[in-house]
């Protein structure tokens, strides 16, 4: 199981500074861009827990970003916290909503509720991963037991013809879906 990863996404190289420094100590490995397009680049090579991005960002905005990672299949589930430091605007908090924000934080804002709010998805995507992981061992349980109980099947019919070499086919038959 991999590392839970959060995006980063800001064209102020100081604000992702002082992001990854917000960040620091908690189970979560920072990726920093400093553009939307990069950001998109990122996330076709990359799974992440969460995305930190940016509202106000030149060319592609985090708007336009969040509706790009929104349409594509393999990141529309990723939870995005946005960021920006206008005033208190309900129409941009709104905005950013109707893009599939989780959340909306304006700056200045508390860095301890920020780490708060990347822990709870950090955790969310590592129990996410670990059951993925145990639906795999039982996929793979359920497979073995298949094999097995269709080469028990089979050996019992062998058992019950009259073929003087049905048994000792049947016996490997048995050994060959046990060890698989």
């Amino acid at each position: 199981m991999g590392v839970a990863k959060a995006l980063l996404v800001d064209d102020r190289r100081d604000n992702l500074v002082a992001l990854e420094a917000i960040l620091q100590g908690l189970p979560v490995h920072t990726v920093a861009v400093e553009s939307g397009e990069a950001a998109l680049k990122q996330l076709l090579v990359d799974d992440f827990a969460v995305i930190l991005l940016d509202a106000q960002m030149p060319d592609m905005d985090g708007f336009e970003t969040a509706s790009h990672i929104k349409r594509r299949e393999r990141t529309r589930h990723v939870p995005i916290i946005f960021l920006t430091a206008a005033d208190r605007d309900a129409q941009l908090a709104l905005r950013g909503y109707s893009v599939g924000a989780v959340d909306y934080l304006t700056k200045p804002f508390d860095p301890w509720v920020l780490r708060a709010k990347v822990s709870v998805f950090v955790d969310l995507w590592i129990k996410t991963q670990q059951l993925q992981a145990q639906s795999e061992v039982v996929r793979e349980r359920e497979t073995q037991w298949r094999a097995l109980t269709e080469a028990v099947d089979e050996a019992t019919t062998l058992l019950r013809s009259s073929d003087p070499d049905a048994q000792e086919r049947a016996v490997t038959l048995l050994e060959q879906a046990r060890w698989g």
